[in-house]
């Protein structure tokens, strides 16, 4: 192994570069901060930089679905200190194929954090009412988009007006204009072009919203590529996993249409749809005493929608159990369209308000992440040392259906 400072910062490689000043290993074994991990891999296939949570992901030459497969692990044998490093979390897998590798050291969190909101409507409102009661102990304050005044002074009136009887902290919300969106740690994007109405069920009403988002949310992309956005920006508005992708693309194109890589990082790109799908698979798999094992041994992966994998349990898995709980879970919205309602609470708590907290807190939740030039859905944490995705000893049969999933998402865009 080989070892190295680089602005500061500590790093190690198994591969010598010239052009990095080494160190020995003593002098890298004593840092109480990060420790960088450098790897080479294709930048459009892959992160820039993630959580090094095993010693196998050094080994690592592609990125897809085996970053939710556990492997055996191989490779180098380690010293004990760097292995207490990666199992405390504390070393971050840096990409030198990415032009702007380096940027990545100014990625760490703070305690608390500034969130910023635009699109107010049924989604963003509700969102914003879980982050104000639920958000007081991880979020500083939280400023607020939309292009109706209105709209924004409504809420800025009401939410500021929400207090407990206790001590409980609440971040304050104050409106922002448009140019300021990206002075933040996290933008959430819940802007909406079109919601489908009560009636169009005969679809998937996602699809209908993706080509009208995607231009909506192409230039917010270009305005965080400009500002040198550093933040997480976390995508709500349907379909989640597909505007990550188109949000990635726009970003890193210059004016010519070409791919630069002087946007958002995929890292950066974060979608919250899946909380909700897994919320609703819970809900009826408790109905039912077959499935009832599903809140400790299931899983959910995949869209917020068609494609989506429900597996009942990991170790135990059953397929007609969990293609079952998949088709509950992806028409559980139908049920509500039946008695006249959109179903947005659900979403807005289960998949955003809640996901995103859990998300600044370092705490595991669903959402989907860069996995090999897709935004999969899988349960992930996010720790100063970047994104962790949950790796587990998965069955055949359900590596097939996620194999499906993947396929379909990358044919898709």
């Amino acid at each position: 192994m080989f070892y190295y400072t680089y602005q500061d910062k500590i790093c190690f490689s198994q591969k010598k570069y010239v052009d990095l000043p080494r160190i020995d290993e003593s002098q890298a074994s004593h840092t109480e901060g990060l420790l960088y991990a450098l790897l080479e891999l294709h930048p459009q296939q892959s992160r820039r930089s993630f959580c090094l949570s095993t010693p196998g992901l050094l080994e690592l030459q592609k990125e897809g679905l085996n970053l939710l497969q556990k492997q055996r692990e191989t490779g180098p044998v380690l010293p004990s200190w760097l292995l207490e490093k990666i199992n405390n979390r504390k070393v971050m897998a840096l990409n030198r194929f990415y032009p702007d590798w380096d940027n990545a050291f100014s990625m760490n969190p703070l305690h608390k954090w500034r969130v910023h909101i635009a699109g107010l409507g049924d989604v963003g409102g509700t969102l914003l009412m879980g982050l104000r009661l639920m958000g007081g102990s991880c979020i500083d304050s939280i400023g607020i988009f939309d292009r109706s005044q209105e709209k924004l002074l409504r809420w800025q009136y009401e939410i500021n007006q929400i207090y407990g009887p206790s001590d409980t902290p609440f971040p304050s919300v104050d409106i922002i204009a448009e140019e300021d969106v990206f002075n933040c740690d996290l933008f959430v994007f819940c802007i909406a072009a079109k919601v489908p109405a009560v009636g169009e069920e005969g679809k998937d009403v996602r699809m209908v919203q993706l080509e009208e988002n995607a231009k909506i949310l192409s230039i917010y992309g270009k305005q965080a590529r400009a500002s040198g956005y550093k933040g997480l920006f976390a995508v709500v508005s349907d379909p989640v996993d597909l505007l990550c992708k188109s949000l990635l693309l726009s970003s890193n194109q210059d004016e010519k249409g070409i791919y630069d890589f002087k946007g958002l990082a995929p890292e950066q790109i974060r979608g919250y749809g899946l909380g909700v799908m897994h919320a609703r698979a819970l809900y009826y798999a408790n109905q039912q005493e077959d499935t009832i094992h599903y809140e400790k041994e299931g899983r959910a992966f995949g869209p917020h929608g068609a494609d989506l994998v429900i597996a009942d349990s990991i170790e135990n898995y059953h397929e007609s159990r969990s293609l079952l709980l998949t088709e509950k879970a992806k028409t559980a919205n139908l049920e509500v369209r039946k008695v006249g309602f959109k179903p947005f609470i659900a979403p807005a708590l289960s998949s955003g308000a809640l996901s995103l907290i859990a998300t600044i807190k370092g705490n595991w939740h669903y959402s989907a992440t860069y996995m090999g030039g897709v935004y999969m859905g899988a349960r992930n944490r996010y720790h100063p040392s970047g994104t962790e995705i949950e790796m587990l000893e998965l069955p055949q049969r359900l590596l097939e259906r996620l194999q499906h999933t993947y396929t379909r998402l990358e044919n898709l865009l």
